[in-house]
C-alpha cells in the first residue's frame, strides 16, 4: 500500500460548481460530494487543494486565536498544551481569574506566551462551542454528514512536531488555516477503531508502521483540506513559521452502535421472559456446563429476530440528538418574540433541532412538546422548513413553541 512521497494520493480538484445536493459545508472540504460518499468516506484519505485564496480565515485566524486565549477567559478543558508529544499539566498554563471571577483555572495568556515561545503546541478544544463561525459551520457539516462533529485547533511553533505518529478513533478533516505543515500518513494497524480502542493499545505496531514508507507525505498550505478516516496513522511538523490548523472530528455512527442498541432492546425483552429470569442451580460454580448458554443464546437470538427496526432507529436517533446541539438561541430574544407575538408574526423551526413527530409529540434537541393543537398541514410545513405565521400555528401553540425554543423569528 506504500506510495512515493508527495504522491498526493487521494487528491481531488477544487469544486467548480455548487454541490447539487445542497451540502455546502461538506462540499467546501471534499469537493465532489457524490464521489466522496461513494469512494472515499471511511475508506481512504483525501487531499483537497485550496480553491479560495482566503482559505479558512472566516472560520479561524491567527488574530482570532489571540482573541480567544487573551480576551475570552477560557477555562480547561477548552485548552490544553503539549510539548514533544506530552500534554502539560493544567497548572502550567492556567491562573486565577482575578477580582470578582472566583475561578482558579482560567487560561493565562502570560504563561501561554512563554510556553509557546519555548516550543509548546497550543490546542484549542471544542471550538464548535465557543467560536461563532465554527458553531455554524460544524452544525452544517454535521447535518451534511449525518454524523456528529467537533472542532479543535492546533497552533504549533516553527519546526515543531506537536504529537508523535498516532491514529484517532474518529474521522477527521484537517483544515490548514495559517503557515505550512508537513503531514506523513500511514495505513492503519487497526482499521476502523472504536472509541475505546485508542492507538496506545497498539503502540508498538504504530511505531513499526511509522518507520515504513508513507501512503502520503505532503505539505498543507493555507486553504488545503485533508480527510483522514479513523485509524490512519499520522504525524505533522510545522515548517518555517507558526502554523494553525483546524481538526474537525467526525464521530461516525457505526454498525457496532446498531449492535449495542439491538442487544439492549433484546435484553429488555428477556427481562419479561420468566425462563430467562430463572436462577442458576444452587451451589453453582459458574462452570461452563451450568450456565445454560445454549438456552440463553437461543432466547437472545429469538428476541433480536422479533425486534422492530424502528425501535432500534428510535434509540439511535435519541443518542444523535444528545450528541449535538441545536442552533444557538437567545433567551432574551425569545422572550421578546413571545411578548410581542401577533397573528402575523412570522416564525420558522429552529435549525438543527433534529425534530421528529411521534404520536402528537415533537421530539427535538430542545426537548419534547405536545403539538396536538397545531393544524396538521401547518405542522407539516413547519417541519419541512417553511416560514409560517403565528396565525397559521395558532397563537397559543405558537407561544408554547417559542418558549420551548422550538421556533424562532422567521
Amino acid at each position: 500500500m506504500s506510495r512515493p512521497a508527495d504522491s498526493g494520493r487521494g487528491d481531488a480538484p477544487a469544486p467548480a460548481v455548487a454541490n447539487p445536493h445542497d451540502r455546502p459545508a461538506l462540499a467546501r472540504v471534499v469537493g465532489d460530494v457524490d464521489t466522496f460518499a461513494r469512494t472515499v468516506w471511511g475508506r481512504e484519505p483525501l487531499l483537497l487543494r485550496a480553491a479560495d485564496p482566503a482559505g479558512f480565515a472566516d472560520l479561524l485566524s491567527e488574530a482570532s486565536v489571540d482573541e480567544l486565549v487573551g480576551r475570552r477567559g477560557l477555562r480547561t478543558p477548552f485548552l490544553r498544551v503539549a510539548k514533544q508529544g506530552d500534554t502539560l499539566a493544567n497548572a502550567a498554563f492556567t491562573a486565577p481569574g482575578g477580582l470578582g471571577a472566583g475561578i482558579a483555572d482560567q487560561v493565562s495568556d502570560d504563561k501561554l506566551a512563554a510556553l509557546f515561545a519555548g516550543g509548546s503546541t497550543i490546542v484549542l478544544q471544542a471550538l464548535h462551542r465557543v467560536r461563532p463561525p465554527l458553531i455554524d459551520f460544524c452544525q452544517q457539516l454535521a447535518s451534511d454528514l449525518g454524523h456528529p462533529v467537533q472542532a479543535n485547533a492546533y497552533v504549533t511553533p516553527p519546526q515543531n512536531q506537536g504529537f508523535d505518529d498516532h491514529y484517532d478513533v474518529h474521522d477527521v478533516f484537517v483544515l490548514q488555516v495559517a503557515g505550512r505543515k508537513r503531514w506523513s500518513i500511514h495505513a492503519p494497524v487497526h482499521p476502523s477503531p472504536l472509541r475505546d480502542q485508542p492507538w496506545t493499545d497498539h503502540r508498538e505496531a504504530v511505531r513499526l508502521a511509522a518507520e515504513h514508507e508513507p501512503l502520503i507525505e505532503t505539505v498543507l498550505e493555507p486553504g488545503d483540506a485533508l480527510y483522514l478516516p479513523r485509524g490512519f496513522l499520522h504525524a505533522a511538523t510545522a515548517l518555517g513559521g507558526v502554523t494553525v490548523h483546524l481538526t474537525l472530528g467526525i464521530h461516525a455512527w457505526t454498525r457496532y452502535a446498531v449492535a449495542q442498541e439491538l442487544v439492549a432492546l433484546a435484553l429488555a425483552e428477556l427481562a419479561d421472559d420468566e425462563g430467562a429470569r430463572t436462577s442458576l442451580p444452587l451451589g453453582t460454580s459458574l462452570a461452563t456446563g451450568e450456565l445454560d448458554t445454549d438456552v440463553v443464546a437461543a432466547k437472545l437470538r429469538a428476541a433480536i429476530d422479533t425486534l422492530d427496526p424502528a425501535a432500534v432507529a428510535g434509540r439511535l436517533q435519541a443518542r444523535r440528538r444528545d450528541a449535538q446541539r441545536a442552533a444557538p438561541l437567545g433567551p432574551l430574544a425569545q422572550h421578546a418574540l413571545a411578548v410581542r407575538l401577533t397573528q402575523s408574526t412570522t416564525l420558522r423551526l429552529r435549525e438543527h433541532l433534529d425534530a421528529t413527530l411521534v404520536d402528537g409529540v415533537l421530539h427535538a434537541r430542545a426537548g419534547r412538546v405536545r403539538v396536538d393543537e397545531v393544524p396538521g398541514d401547518a405542522l407539516k410545513r413547519l417541519l419541512a422548513g417553511d416560514v409560517l405565521t403565528a396565525g397559521d400555528l395558532g397563537s397559543d401553540a405558537a407561544r408554547t413553541l417559542i418558549e420551548a425554543g422550538l421556533v424562532v423569528a422567521g
